[in-house]
């Protein structure tokens, strides 16, 4: 699969999360405070609910429905009730332009 242009940096606000769907894969995809940009799987391992519309809080985006946080940098759930982790994208910033390929997940074995 190819890369997918998903937005501009420059519409992304700081500690929010916006749902995109690339080739079919739902993403969150999150500027932190510190203004990096991440992308992991939109929905929550507890329950089929969309994390983008939970809470960014750091490094973390937390399920508004039962409070599971995730690692925006290794997908892991940092609080129960969910214990799968959701997969982390790469994400390619070229200008402006936000870009995802949904077949490129990151490694995050040691992160």
């Amino acid at each position: 699969m190819t890369r997918e242009r998903v937005a501009a940096v420059s519409e992304l606000e700081p500690d929010t999360a916006k749902r995109v769907v690339v080739g079919g894969a739902p993403i969150a995809l999150v500027k932190d405070s510190a203004g990096e940009i991440h992308a992991i799987g939109d929905t929550c391992t507890h329950g089929d609910i969309s994390l983008s519309e939970g809470f960014v809080e750091d490094d973390t985006l937390e399920c508004w429905a039962h409070g599971s946080k995730f690692s925006l940098l290794s997908g892991t759930p940092l609080s129960l009730p969910a214990y799968e982790p959701v997969p982390v994208y790469v994400v390619e910033i070229d200008g402006d332009d936000v870009y995802i390929d949904p077949s490129n997940t990151k490694d995050v074995t040691n992160a």
